[in-house]
């Protein structure tokens, strides 16, 4: 029989057979031919880099200060390394309590000594972040950056404007700087903002801190613990308040039995330089001297020459720029996070704002901003910290709950170390799911993360109670709130 011969021959080879393309691969390929501009270096725009690099996209970083932006260089960075400075003098006060003498007198602070590890830390995590950033791939480029159109960014350096190649997506995250009054000028030596106090090199004798929200409270705490007279001027009828009332009325008087003068219903008009110090002028016409001024009235945000509302980005009034829960604003293709959208001015925030807005941007899945699981914590001394609905917006919006408060000075742990101020307070659905809580404690920071995994996870207060927690512990009072909530509730939640 005669051979069957193919009809390939030498000079016809067999084609390949094509490559097969899954859907996967056909998302990445898309995503490699991204480009993304991010605006602003901070947690925003890093961790929004980040994920973008993840995903397969060109990332270009532009940032004008440093990486890490406001919040790593002259915000929460410098603020939290200075404040958890002053906490050893707030632990050393329990000293004699526990029954530990000192001969060698009272602790002295050596501000410029502490202001320059402030500063060396912030450039140290600065430095880290411009690292990781580089190792990810992405392309850092100095400058302040502006939108000539939705996809054209212009960046402006020693003069000199470049335009970048042109974007596919943009994310605006330039954050907010501290809100100043005209009528008391910052001079960074007696008048100060919160950026400007890590330039002295002295203690202030007298520091006179206008604002009662978390930044003045903080401060005024960090200054007290490390040694100068503070004077607290409040123009609201309490310090925090916007804060759980019975944490900010505990703080408030931790302040006066630490020597701070409170000045409550008090509203500054004015600040100016005398000869040898500040004096502050009230709306009253009270006058408050001292030798220093800090105006904590909050933060405006950096939207301004950046060309947003030229192309279309919509701003509220207070020049925020508007966004939704997966931070698109309202120009196709341009998304923003952090401080400056006005949602929650929290560097966590921030970041997962980012993170939301690349996966939203770049087709991956994504979960829209959920606030009501967010912990923030105020750093003082005792912190404060919470999560989920306050009591305030349980009553507001009429919604049934039960709740507990378990004193600190009743914990074993706290008693060990001779902790006196503080508490635990839960709220909880009547049926049983957790709502929120507050924890008023020294490093409540850390103590809120098993209140947030049951208010994030909808948890009961049966299964909170019934986890286990180390004896003696801090932690030990949640388990036993949940305990005391358990008793309260009808059932459990459907």
């Amino acid at each position: 029989m005669a051979a069957v011969r193919s009809h390939a021959t030498a000079h016809t080879p067999v084609p390949e057979p094509a490559p097969v393309t899954t859907p996967e691969d056909a998302v990445r390929a898309v995503r490699e031919g991204q480009h993304v501009v991010v605006l602003g270096g901070g947690p925003g725009g890093y961790e929004a880099a980040l994920v973008a690099r993840r995903l397969g996209a060109r990332v270009t970083v532009v940032e004008k200060q440093g990486l890490g932006g406001a919040a790593v260089l002259t915000d929460v960075v410098p603020s939290k390394t200075l404040i958890a400075t002053a906490e050893w003098l707030t632990i050393a006060e329990r000293a004699p309590d526990l029954g530990i003498r000192s001969g060698a007198g009272p602790a002295q602070v050596d501000l410029s000594a502490v202001n320059t590890r402030v500063l060396a830390l912030a450039a140290a995590q600065s430095a880290d972040i411009r690292a990781r950033l580089e190792r990810e791939g992405v392309e850092i480029v100095t400058g302040a950056g502006r939108l000539e159109s939705k996809s054209r960014v212009v960046v402006s350096h020693d003069g000199r404007d470049v335009a970048l190649d042109e974007a596919d997506t943009v994310l605006v995250a330039t954050g907010a700087t501290p809100r100043t009054l005209p009528t008391a000028v910052p001079d960074g030596e007696r008048i100060l903002t919160w950026t400007q106090l890590y330039q002295l090199d002295a203690l202030p004798e007298r520091l006179i801190v206008v604002g009662s929200g978390v930044t003045g409270a903080e401060f005024a705490g960090a200054y007290r613990a490390l040694g100068s007279e503070v004077v607290l001027v409040s123009s609201r009828d309490r310090v925090l308040p916007g804060e759980d009332e019975d944490a900010a009325e505990l703080l408030e008087g931790v302040f006066r039995s630490r020597g701070m003068e409170v000045m409550s219903r008090s509203r500054a008009a004015s600040a100016e330089r005398t000869a040898d110090g500040v004096a502050v002028t009230l709306a009253d016409g009270r006058v408050v001297e001292g030798s220093h001024v800090l105006i904590a009235v909050g933060a405006v945000p950096s939207t301004s020459g950046l060309g947003l509302e030229e192309v279309g980005v919509a701003l509220t009034p207070s020049g925020h720029v508007v966004v939704d829960k997966v931070s698109r604003t309202t120009v196709r293709g341009v998304y923003a996070a952090g401080d400056c959208t006005g949602v929650l001015p929290l560097a966590s925030v921030a970041a997962q704002q980012g993170r939301i807005a690349m996966a939203h941007a770049l087709g991956d899945a994504v979960e829209p901003l959920r606030l009501g699981t967010v912990a923030a914590n105020i750093f003082t001394a005792p912190e404060i910290a919470t999560v989920g609905y306050s009591e305030k917006q349980l009553q507001e919006q009429g919604l049934r709950y039960v709740t507990t408060t378990l004193p600190l000075a009743r914990n074993p742990r706290a008693k060990m170390l001779g902790m006196r101020d503080g508490f635990v307070k839960l709220f909880a659905h009547p049926q049983g799911t957790v709502r929120g809580g507050v924890v008023v404690a020294p490093r409540a920071s850390e103590l809120i993360f098993p209140i947030t995994l049951a208010v994030a996870n909808r948890l009961t207060v049966h299964d909170v109670a019934s986890a286990f927690t180390v004896y003696p512990s801090l932690s030990g009072s949640i388990g036993e709130g949940a305990r005391v909530l358990h008793g309260q509730v009808r059932g459990q939640d459907g």
